[in-house]
């Protein structure tokens, strides 16, 4: 993908987010100096869509995408206060958002490995 066209989709169906996070809890590829990712190029729309889901914390979480470039994923946190964890919370489809009780639930992506972008 080019950086003409960042940053591509933003939201990520959960079910397509875990495929991706166990793809790259399953790789074994060596990371060598030429392919280590040292950054993420972020772009600010995921960053606000996980931030209007008004929850104490983000969490990111690594995943391999369709294109096989690690990616991260965000989800809001919240603090459970009987269990002393944080559990995930996810958005739903903007496109379904008159009909929340049924909405799919989604994850905030669109970023891009460097290098190399």
């Amino acid at each position: 993908m080019s950086e003409e066209i960042f940053p591509g989709p933003i939201q990520i169906p959960l079910a397509t987010a875990e495929v991706w996070e166990k793809r790259y809890v399953d790789d074994t590829t060596i990371e060598t100096r030429e392919n280590k990712v040292k950054s993420f190029l972020i772009p600010r729309e995921s960053l606000e869509k996980v931030l209007a889901l008004e929850t104490d914390a983000v969490r990111a979480y690594l995943g391999i995408n369709d294109q096989k470039e690690k990616t991260l994923l965000f989800v809001g946190a919240q603090y459970d206060k009987e269990t002393g964890k944080y559990v995930d919370v996810y958005g739903h489809s903007s496109s379904q958002l008159n009909r929340v009780e049924s909405a799919e639930e989604v994850v905030y992506d669109g970023t891009r490995p460097s290098p190399p972008y």
